[in-house]
C-alpha cells in the first residue's frame, strides 16, 4: 500500500489561533523529528482574522518570518505557502470572523472547515496530514471530525507535543540547529536547540464511504453531512410511493427515472415479497419477466405505460442486456444518493457463477412500506 510520504502531492493542514508557531512546530515534527519524513509540497492554515494577521507577519514576513527561516535553516525543498494558503473562516453571510464564540459562529466555523477539508481531499494523488493542535478547541474538534468524514487511507491526523517550557512560548517556533537563548516569564533561560518536538498520531474512523457522492464536494453543512453519515448505522427502511413514483431509503430520496423505478419495484416484488430470487436471462429473452414487468409498468404509469419504446423492447421478453443495465444503473444511483455503505442494504446483488447468476436485495418484508 502506498504510504503518505510517497504521494506526489503532500499537504499539511492546520488550524491556528493566536499562536501560529503551531505550524512550524508541526512541520519540524513531520520533517526533522520523524523517522519517515513527510515533507509537504504545500501548507494550508485555517484561522480567524486576527490569527491570519499574526500568521502572515510571524510566519511569512520576508525579514522575520519563522516559516521562511525554518525552510532556509533546514534546507527544505520548495513548499508552497503564502497568504493565499491562509483561509479565514467566514460566516454564512460571507463576513470574516475575528473570533468563534457564539453558537452561530461555531456553526459557521464547522461548515467552513468542512468545505476546506472536502476540497483538499478531492485529489486522489494527494495525501493530507492534519494537525489539530492549534486554535480554539472547537476548531480542532471540527477539523478532526471533518477529516473523519472525508479522509482517505493515505490521510493522517496528529497533535504536536512540545517539551516543557517551550510550549506556548511566544519566541519559540522550532528547535534551532544552533544554540539560541530565550527567556520564560519568570526569567528562566531556555536553549531552543535543546527543545524536543514529537507528533502524536491520532487514529480516526473513516466515514467517507458513508457519505453520498453528492455531499463529498463539501457544499452541504457540517451537521447535514454528519446526519447522512449516521444513517448508515440505522437498519434499512424502504418506502415506495407508487403514486408519486418516489423511493425513500432511510429518509433519503433516491432519484430514479420511471423505467428504473418500475424495474426496482418489480425486483422487490419478485424477490423480497415472494421470498425468491431472479435468474439473469441468458441466451434467450425471458418472456415471463417481460410480461410481469409490463403489467407493473402499466399499473404504475397508467396511460403513460403504453410507451412504444419500452413495450417494443420487452415484446419478446426481457433480455440479458435490459436486465443487467437496469441493475447496474439502479445500484449506481443508490450509491450516489446514500453512500456506499448504506446503499449495500438496498442494492441488487448477485450470487452464483457465470450463466447461473441469481439476483436479489438483502431487504426483508418488514423493512418495506408502500404508500
Amino acid at each position: 500500500m502506498k504510504q503518505p510520504h510517497e504521494y506526489k502531492k503532500r499537504i499539511l493542514l492546520a488550524v491556528s489561533g493566536l499562536s501560529p508557531q503551531i505550524l512550524t512546530e508541526t512541520l519540524y515534527g513531520l520533517t526533522i523529528a520523524s523517522e519517515t519524513p513527510f515533507i509537504p509540497t504545500e501548507v494550508h492554515l485555517i484561522s480567524t482574522i486576527e490569527g491570519a494577521h499574526r500568521a502572515k507577519l510571524d510566519l511569512l514576513h520576508l525579514d522575520s518570518g519563522k516559516f521562511l527561516a525554518f525552510c532556509k535553516e533546514y534546507q527544505m525543498p520548495t513548499i508552497q505557502f503564502n497568504e493565499h494558503h491562509i483561509h479565514v473562516i467566514a460566516d454564512h453571510h460571507g463576513d470574516l470572523l475575528d473570533d468563534i464564540r457564539s453558537p452561530e459562529q461555531n456553526e459557521a466555523a464547522a461548515d467552513y472547515i468542512t468545505q476546506v477539508v472536502s476540497g483538499l481531499t478531492q485529489e486522489e494523488d494527494a495525501a493530507i496530514h492534519v494537525s489539530i493542535a492549534g486554535g480554539r478547541k472547537t476548531m480542532g474538534y471540527y477539523l478532526g471530525y471533518a477529516l473523519s468524514l472525508f479522509g482517505r487511507t493515505q490521510d493522517r491526523l496528529s497533535h504536536v507535543l512540545v517539551s516543557e517550557g517551550y510550549e506556548g512560548h511566544p519566541e519559540f517556533y522550532y528547535p534551532s540547529k544552533n544554540s539560541k537563548v530565550i527567556y520564560t516569564r519568570d526569567n528562566r533561560p531556555l536553549d531552543t536547540q535543546l527543545a524536543e518536538i514529537s507528533l502524536a498520531e491520532i487514529p480516526f474512523v473513516r466515514l467517507r464511504n458513508d457519505i453520498p457522492k453528492k455531499l463529498l464536494d463539501g457544499k452541504a453543512g457540517f451537521l447535514e453531512t454528519i446526519n447522512l453519515a449516521r444513517k448508515a448505522e440505522l437498519p434499512p427502511e424502504l418506502i415506495i410511493d407508487k403514486t408519486a413514483k418516489k423511493l425513500m431509503a432511510n429518509g433519503v430520496e433516491v432519484p430514479l427515472t420511471n423505467i428504473y423505478f418500475v424495474f426496482y419495484c418489480w425486483m422487490i416484488e419478485q424477490t423480497v415479497l415472494s421470498e425468491s430470487v431472479l435468474y439473469k436471462p441468458n441466451m434467450e429473452a425471458n418472456a415471463d419477466y417481460g410480461e410481469q414487468f409490463l403489467v407493473l409498468w402499466r399499473q404504475i404509469l397508467g396511460k403513460k405505460g403504453d410507451g412504444a419504446k419500452t413495450v417494443a423492447a420487452l415484446q419478446r421478453g426481457m433480455d440479458s442486456n435490459f436486465f443487467s443495465e437496469k441493475i447496474s444503473r439502479i445500484n449506481s444511483k443508490l450509491a450516489d444518493a446514500l453512500g456506499e455503505n448504506l446503499a449495500r442494504a438496498y442494492q441488487i446483488a448477485s450470487t452464483g457463477k457465470n450463466n447461473y447468476l441469481l439476483y436479489a436485495t438483502n431487504l426483508r418484508k418488514e423493512q418495506i412500506t408502500y404508500i
